[in-house]
């Protein structure tokens, strides 16, 4: 005698959101600092801003820094929260709903 085998459909792959958020962060900073460094004028112009940098300016840049960082962070993982709370809400298979079969 055969017992019926259950076969689940797979679920889709998952969109990766944070690696999609950060590398969109990364490809910006890239591009404005080739953008900055493409053109000597440009070159002169960083380079005197931030010889004209106070010990206050850096320290507030670091923070800022920090903070977009932390932001960024919390975005890909308010994200990816959302997309798990989706996922197990179209979950259309209980595990009530499928019969157990007794070892053999």
């Amino acid at each position: 005698m055969s017992t019926p085998t259950i076969v689940e459909a797979p679920s889709p792959p998952r969109t990766r959101w944070a690696a999609i958020i950060w590398g969109l962060l990364f490809a910006a900073i890239a591009a404005i600092a080739l953008w900055m460094l493409a053109d000597a004028d440009r070159r002169d112009t960083v380079a005197d801003g931030l010889l004209a940098l106070t010990p206050t300016a850096i320290v507030t840049i670091l923070l800022l820094t920090v903070g977009v960082l932390i932001l960024v962070g919390g975005a890909a993982g308010l994200i990816r929260r959302a997309q798990r709370k989706l996922a197990t809400a179209a979950d259309p298979v209980a595990q009530a709903d499928v019969p157990v079969s007794p070892a053999e």
